[in-house]
């Protein structure tokens, strides 16, 4: 069996072992599994921007601001 001490902050290094055996790297993701007691600990799939996503388009997330109304009070600015 492999473990890691938890921290204060409630963080953990994933040791090498897993690290290897899950084929993952600085960067990538893991994805959790909560069943029955037990964490099932995955590399995560990547994700595939969608068009529009707000990491691909910072201002998708100001979707509320965009009324006939709005561009009129912002028209000047």
């Amino acid at each position: 069996m492999i473990t890691s001490k938890l921290t204060r902050k409630a963080q953990t290094t994933i040791p090498q072992a897993v690290r290897g055996a899950l084929g993952v790297h600085p960067g990538d993701e893991i994805a959790y599994v909560i069943e029955d007691g037990r964490v099932l600990l995955t590399k995560a799939a990547p994700r595939i921007p969608k068009p529009g996503a707000p990491f691909e388009d910072p201002f998708a997330t100001f979707w509320e601001w965009d009324t006939p109304e709005d561009d009129e009070a912002f028209a000047n600015l």
